[in-house]
């Protein structure tokens, strides 16, 4: 039967599918592998998994798999400043080989390990993505597997730049991550968990293919000086070429074709107009000291409404983020020549001079520690509580699995209210920011806290105003609190550097091309945040560092000399903010507050332990409930128990409950081994007798097995009755129950032996 042209035209289409389909399933799987100093080697493999994804790639090192996937989707009226990247690290329960405990038996929720990796991967692609493209783009890293050896975190981030390198979606990568342990002076690219245990630094680095930095995050055991944490970035630095030089191999030969799309970036004539209407006016307002940070503010919005709205007029057919990204692109340049000219920023400082600051402890008398710490106009209250050890927080079974902690008896809350920037916002809500903040005051506090404190720590930060290095105002505030509780500590301080740069001709004409010039800035403000080009938070003690966390909007990434200039720059203000805080509090408290927690340790012969624990912990139940006194058996000594008292008055009346317990035990009269007793039955039960030895002492069972040398199934068979008088021997005591060991059965038998010798004597 002949075909009709709209047969011919389905007859068409579906060939046409048929081979579309074969083409995109008939991607090449190849597999790369990586080779670091020492024989450090993962893979890299591509074109097997997610062939629907614009890019996908799986990491693997050892058995420990991930696999990171990215889509972007063009929007055609965005409505951000910023770029709409979403990062998502999912470490699920499936890839360690268990089952969720929770009701549903799935993974739910998201730990507080995958938020932070997230925003690893995060801080180190976002800056590669073009200017003016605002694609709404996601980048998904599954760990597939996981072999109790290999951290997953670097891998994922190695992953998404592969990913996003062999994808269309318009991106200025790759890069390359690394992490660096240092054991015993040795550098280590990166450890194994193990090897992990035992070193004192924990950095996980991005470079560019440039050899620049794009993203550090680090902490340490213990405080680290300048010249080995600068090794020890310049060490892991080098190792990143090698990573980015696989991942260009992979691109060249597997790569898409990068996607056409509109930028939205405004033009040089766009941003000479801003100039021209509104350079003279920023000026004034950037040079006019005495503003704060909301009338500075509310000056500048009243600046940018006017220009854009004189934009809007010139430029009908640009969109408004355009116009919008034109002013502050010129502000940006108007505050960065203001910078260069008279070295003199927005507040009167000069780049490398601190805020003032005030301090204060002891504000809330209750609680075991606080204090109150002011730089500028950000200011942090920070509460300190101490808890037994068993308030130590328990993560669970998989982050605990993979980051290799159990449970942390140190910990700080970050708590960022709306108000503390003269916002409205939900309250109760505790978003990745804050949990990001948190994990680094911790980190950075964590080195100087005793391994050995016998309480648990939770300091509790509250942002009260903010304006700028909020999370390194936690440390010193957390700091002076550790302090003010009298916990023994090395006082760290936390400082934020920032950045500006300029391109400039060169002179004489030497070059063809402009050189950068750059200034470091210390302490910055949330506005230079916003402007500038860096975000280095610095933490450490007078002598070394603790904590680094290094942020950057450069394409290109920032040098070794500028990552340099900034450990300079923070090492100086830093000794400068401890000598203000000494001024307040120079050493631990030695006075400790009335509320200060106690510890002691009692032991309970093992005859005694029952009846101090009470029938299925009863009487420990007493005293959590009635004082809030927690009892626990010492791991180290036998019979030994750890109390626990909130305060001093709660241990005096637990020491007096736990008299009354075993007071009456106190007096009960020596018993001989050996001895023969008469005894008094005191109650008939299933399984033997109650006797009673002595009247001042408890009734104890004497079992049905030692009753009588017969066997019999109830005390009932051989007359027995309450009130009657027999004869029993002592054994002593159980070692581990303490119970008494008696026997009537064994008078019998020797009486029975003695009768039979008499007639045989006969």
């Amino acid at each position: 039967m002949a075909l009709t042209a709209q047969s011919h035209l389905k007859l068409f289409d579906r060939i046409l599918c048929n081979f579309c389909l074969r083409k995109l399933y008939s991607k090449t799987v190849h597999e790369v592998e990586v080779e670091l100093s020492k024989g450090r080697v993962f893979k890299l493999n591509i074109g097997k998994l997610a062939r629907l994804a614009d890019g996908c790639c799986v990491a693997s090192s050892g058995n420990t798999n991930v696999m990171a996937t990215a889509v972007s989707k063009a929007t055609s009226f965005p409505n951000a400043s910023f770029m709409p990247l979403t990062v998502d690290f999912r470490q699920k329960s499936s890839a360690t080989g268990k089952i969720p405990s929770n009701f549903f038996r799935r993974d739910v929720g998201t730990s507080e390990r995958e938020i932070l990796t997230s925003r690893m991967i995060d801080r180190s692609i976002r800056p590669l993505f073009p200017a003016g493209y605002y694609g709404d783009t996601q980048v998904v890293c599954n760990l597939l597997s996981f072999d109790s050896h290999h951290d997953p975190d670097v891998l994922a981030i190695n992953a998404a730049s592969a990913a996003l390198a062999l994808s269309d979606i318009p991106w200025n990568g790759p890069v390359g991550a690394v992490r660096v342990g240092y054991v015993d002076k040795e550098i280590i690219i990166n450890p194994t968990r193990k090897e992990m245990l035992l070193s004192t630094v924990n950095v996980v680095l991005t470079g560019t293919h440039n050899k620049c930095f794009i993203m550090i995050d680090g902490s340490c055991n213990e405080p680290i000086l300048l010249p080995d944490m600068l090794k020890i970035l310049n060490t892991g630095l080098k190792e990143t070429a090698t990573i980015i030089k696989n991942i260009e191999s992979l691109r060249n030969s597997f790569g898409k074709q990068k996607r056409v799309e509109k930028y939205l970036v405004p033009t040089d004539e766009q941003i000479d107009i801003v100039k021209s209407i509104a350079e003279t006016r920023l000026r004034e307002i950037l040079t006019n000291y005495e503003h704060d940070k909301f009338s500075r503010d509310n000056e500048l919005s009243i600046v940018r409404e006017d220009v854009i709205t004189k934009l809007k007029e010139n430029f009908v057919d640009s969109e408004l983020i355009v116009l919008t990204e034109a002013y502050n692109k010129a502000l940006k340049s108007i505050y960065e020549d203001l910078v260069f000219e008279s070295n003199i920023r927005c507040d009167g400082r000069t780049p490398s001079q601190l805020r003032d600051i005030n301090c204060e402890v002891n504000l809330l008398k209750p609680l075991h520690g606080s204090a109150l710490f002011q730089r500028g106009q950000t200011q942090v209250l920070c509460s300190l509580t101490l808890d037994s050890i068993d308030s130590a927080l328990k993560t669970d079974a998989i982050s605990a699995l993979i980051g290799g902690v159990k449970e942390k008896n140190f910990m700080l809350h970050y708590d960022f209210p709306s108000f503390a920037t003269n916002e409205i916002g939900r309250t109760a809500v505790v978003g990745r920011r804050e949990i990001g903040h948190g994990a680094l005051a911790e980190k950075a506090l964590r080195a100087v806290v005793p391994q050995n404190f016998p309480f648990t720590i939770r300091l509790n930060c509250e942002v009260l105003e903010s304006n700028g290095s909020s999370s390194m105002a936690s440390v010193c505030a957390g700091s002076l609190a550790l302090l003010d509780a009298g916990v023994n500590i090395v006082p760290a301080a936390g400082v934020a550097m920032g950045l500006i740069s300029r391109k400039v001709d060169n002179k004489d004409g030497e070059q063809d091309s402009p050189t950068t010039e750059y200034k470091v800035l210390t302490d910055i403000l949330g506005f230079e945040d916003y402007l500038g080009d860096m975000d280095f938070k610095i933490a450490g003690t007078k002598k070394g560092f603790t904590a680094i966390q290094l942020d950057t909007k450069v394409q290109n990434g920032l040098p070794m000399k500028v990552v340099m200039d900034a450990f300079n720059g923070a090492a100086n203000a830093k000794k400068e903010i401890l000598s203000l805080m000494n001024s307040v509090i120079g050493k631990p408290n030695e006075q400790k507050q009335l509320s200060w927690p106690v510890i002691e340790k009692i032991e309970i012969p093992p005859h005694k332990r029952s009846k101090f624990i009470g029938f299925s912990g009863h009487n420990l139940k007493r005293m959590v409930d009635q004082i809030g006194v927690r009892i626990n058996a010492d791991d180290e000594f036998e019979n030994t128990f750890v109390v626990f008292a909130p305060n001093k008055e709660a241990m005096e009346e637990a020491n007096e409950f736990i008299s009354k317990l075993i007071a009456d035990e106190v007096t009960e009269p020596q018993l001989d081994f050996g001895g023969i007793y008469t005894a008094k039955i005191v109650e008939i039960k299933d399984n033997g007798v109650m006797i009673e030895l002595y009247p001042n002492m408890r009734p104890t069972l004497l079992h049905l097995k030692e009753l009588d040398q017969r066997k019999v199934g109830h005390p009932s068979a051989l007359g027995l009755e309450v009130g009657q008088e027999i004869q029993v021997k002592y054994f002593g005591r159980d070692p581990v129950s303490g119970y008494m060991r008696i026997s009537r059965r064994v008078l019998q038998i020797t009486t029975a032996r003695a009768q039979n010798l008499i007639q045989t004597k006969e």
